[in-house]
């Protein structure tokens, strides 16, 4: 029988910002493939319903785990209870994010701190804490930042300067970070998704508008679909991508290559 170069069975992943969206799909794309999930977000009721979910369609254990990842004393905690739980943790996704829409120029303080309060240092604060306590000692790890096409390139259809800064911060987060705990056995990379449906997204991205726009700025002329994230989150959790370090991976339909 060939090799499942994607099997993580027996593994931990803790997939953030997982009560709905890309954070959910990822998470069940882990584990179909075996791994053990933590679903990891502020709603509490939303992450246990995804988690019960997953265990009863895979057959893989799933706890959920409130915890508002800007706070640094849950985010320790909320690792601490995923460890007390399962002893380990092999993957972290860092899904967690949010994005404020407006011009530049009417962007308030407030606003453009959040983002990057979200974004970006939630998105160390996870990897700092998981780093520290799990992988470090366990000479092993997968770090999987979400950051996004908007975090390599600007945009003419929504104005968004602070999720732009935030997103190109974890980019260069991911390398940094790939710098100093490739030695130990971990390896951070980041996936830039495009355009794609989720709830929140849906009814944007079916109105006519960007249809026609996604005709003129997607080389594949269309938004992404359910599951096409999910093949590049698969491969840099498994233990077949050793030697992929500090990666920056669009899925995009090529939108990047414009």
């Amino acid at each position: 029988m060939g090799k499942n170069y994607f099997d993580l069975t027996g593994q931990v992943a803790v997939v953030t910002g997982c009560s709905t969206g890309l954070g959910v799909q990822m998470a069940n794309a882990l584990a179909n493939n075996g791994a053990n999930i933590v679903t990891l977000a502020r709603r509490k009721n939303l992450i246990d319903e995804v988690a019960a979910d997953l265990a009863e369609k895979y057959g893989v254990k799933a706890i959920g785990v409130a915890c508002d990842i800007t706070d640094t004393e849950r985010v320790a905690a909320a690792v601490q209870e995923v460890m007390d739980t399962f002893g380990r943790i092999d993957i972290l996704v860092n899904n967690a994010g949010t994005g404020a829409v407006a011009p530049a120029e009417d962007i308030t303080d407030e606003q453009f701190a959040n983002e990057m309060n979200i974004d970006l240092f939630g998105s160390f604060k996870m990897a700092r804490e998981v780093a520290k306590k799990a992988m470090i000692p366990a000479g092993y790890g997968r770090i999987i930042n979400i950051a996004s096409m908007y975090g390599l390139v600007g945009n003419k259809i929504a104005p968004a300067a602070p999720y732009h800064a935030a997103k190109g911060g974890v980019v260069n987060l991911t390398r940094a970070l790939a710098c100093e705990w490739g030695d130990k056995g971990i390896t951070v990379n980041s996936i830039c998704p495009g355009y794609f449906e989720t709830p929140l997204t849906k009814e944007t991205l079916q109105s006519e508008f960007f249809q026609n726009y996604a005709k003129t700025m997607i080389p594949e002329g269309r938004y992404g679909q359910e599951g096409e994230l999910d093949t590049a989150a698969l491969f840099l959790a498994s233990p077949a991508s050793t030697y992929v370090n500090g990666c920056i991976l669009p899925v995009d339909g090529g939108y990047t290559s414009l």
